[in-house]
C-alpha cells in the first residue's frame, strides 16, 4: 500500500471513529463515513467491503498492537509466578483499550457489541493459552480458555461502561481475585 492509500485508509478509519462516538455503529451509514473522510464511495469499497469489515480491521489494529509488540517486552518485568505476569499483560490489554475508551463506548452500546467482543475473544483466547498450566488440571483446559475469555470481555464491558473510571491495573486485578488468587 502506497502513501496515498495510507492516508486515504486513515481518513476512513478516522470518519468512522468520530461517528462511532456519536452514533451506535449500527445506524452509522457508509454515506456517512464517506462524507466525514470526504472520500469516494468508489474509494471507500476499494478499501473495505462494508463497515464491518472496516471495524474488524480496526479491531485487529488494536488488537495486533496490544497482543503483538507491547506484550512480549512484557514477560521479563520481574513477576514473581506466571499468574503475577498475567494480571501485568491483562494490565497492559486494558490501558491500551482505554486509549481507545470513547470508541469502545460507542462499539458495546450498540448491536455491534458481539462483534467487537467476539474479535477480542481470540486474542484473548490465544493469551490465555500460555497460562492454562497455573491453574487446576482438573479443570478441563477447553473450558477453563472459555471461561478465563469470556469473564475478562465481560470485565472489559463493566470497565468500559462503569460509571466511575478504573485504574486498568486496578481491574485486572479484580479479575485475578475473582479467579481466587490475590493480585495486590
Amino acid at each position: 500500500m502506497d502513501r496515498r492509500q495510507q492516508k486515504t485508509r486513515a481518513a476512513i478509519v478516522q470518519a468512522f471513529t468520530l461517528l462511532v462516538q456519536k452514533k451506535p455503529f449500527e445506524r452509522i451509514t457508509v454515506q456517512e463515513i464517506i462524507d466525514q473522510a470526504n472520500v469516494g464511495r468508489s474509494t471507500f469499497y476499494a478499501h473495505f467491503e462494508t463497515k464491518d469489515e472496516l471495524l474488524r480491521s480496526m479491531c485487529t489494529d488494536i488488537f495486533h498492537h496490544v497482543f503483538h509488540h507491547a506484550l512480549p517486552q512484557e514477560q521479563e518485568a520481574g513477576c514473581d509466578t506466571g499468574l503475577q505476569n498475567l494480571q501485568v499483560k491483562l494490565g497492559h490489554v486494558l490501558y491500551h483499550l482505554g486509549e481507545h475508551k470513547s470508541v469502545l463506548k460507542g462499539i458495546l452500546s450498540s448491536q455491534s457489541s458481539p462483534l467487537f467482543l467476539g474479535y477480542l475473544s481470540e486474542y484473548l483466547y490465544q493469551l490465555f493459552q500460555g497460562y492454562t498450566d497455573e491453574f487446576d488440571p482438573r479443570i478441563p483446559r477447553d473450558f477453563l480458555l472459555h471461561h478465563l475469555t469470556g469473564s475478562f470481555c465481560e470485565a472489559v464491558k463493566w470497565w468500559v461502561n462503569g460509571p466511575q473510571p478504573q485504574p486498568p491495573e486496578t481491574v485486572a486485578s479484580y479479575f485475578m481475585m475473582t479467579l481466587g488468587h490475590f493480585a495486590p
